[in-house]
C-alpha cells in the first residue's frame, strides 16, 4: 500500500500522506502548518481567482495560516476566524453546528459580536484549506448570513469528493479519494 500521494500545488511539488477515515475510505492530508512556501504560493493563486470581498472568514484551525497570507498578500483586508468553542474574552457569540469528515463528533463553530459586526452588510468570501462534503464551508456560509453579511464566494486550495461536482468553488486542484489499498477510488 502506498502512503502517500505526490502532487503538486501551486507550482510545488508535495507528497501527502494518505489517512483512513472509514475501512473503505481514505484520505489524503493536505498540512499546511509549517509549510510556509505552500502557504504563500496558495494564497497568491487563490486571490487571482478570488472574486471582489471586503472580509474573510474560515473555520479554525488548519486555514487560519491560508487566511493570514491570503490578507498580507491583498493588503491586510480584514479576515474572521470562526473558532471551534466559545473563548472567555467572546462576547454577543453567534454559533452553529458541523459534523467534518475528519472529525469524530460535532463540533460548534462560533464568532463574536465584533466579528459580525465585521461581515455585517459586506461581502463575504469563505476560505478552506480542503473542502470534501462541504459541511465546514456550509457552516461558515451560515455565520455569515446569521452575522448580516453576503456569501461572495468560497475558495479552497484543493476539493476531492462531493466538493469536486460543485461549480460555486474555486480551487487550485482536484484531489482524489481513495480505497484502503491507497489507490484512487473510481
Amino acid at each position: 500500500m502506498r502512503d502517500y500521494y505526490p502532487m503538486k500545488i501551486a507550482g510545488l511539488e508535495r507528497k501527502l500522506p494518505l489517512f483512513r477515515i472509514s475501512d473503505d475510505l481514505y484520505i489524503a492530508g493536505l498540512i499546511i502548518f509549517g509549510d510556509a512556501e505552500l502557504t504563500v504560493a496558495a494564497a497568491g493563486e487563490l486571490l487571482k481567482k478570488a472574486p471582489d470581498w471586503d472580509v474573510m472568514i474560515s473555520a479554525e484551525a488548519k486555514s487560519i495560516p491560508l487566511i493570514h497570507e491570503m490578507s498580507r498578500q491583498s493588503g491586510y483586508k480584514p479576515y474572521v476566524v470562526a473558532r471551534k468553542y466559545p473563548k472567555a474574552y467572546m462576547k454577543d457569540i453567534i454559533s452553529v453546528d458541523v459534523q467534518s469528515i475528519t472529525t469524530d463528533k460535532k463540533q460548534t463553530l462560533c464568532i463574536d459580536g465584533s466579528n459580525a459586526r465585521m461581515l455585517k452588510g459586506r461581502r463575504g468570501l469563505v476560505v478552506d484549506d480542503v473542502v470534501s462534503t462541504g459541511e465546514s464551508l456550509a457552516a461558515v456560509e451560515k455565520l455569515v448570513k446569521m452575522a448580516g453579511g453576503k456569501v461572495c464566494g468560497r475558495a479552497c486550495i484543493v476539493a476531492e469528493g462531493d466538493a469536486l461536482e460543485r461549480d460555486d468553488l474555486i480551487y487550485l486542484e482536484p484531489l482524489p479519494l481513495f480505497n484502503a489499498d491507497g489507490s484512487v477510488k473510481e
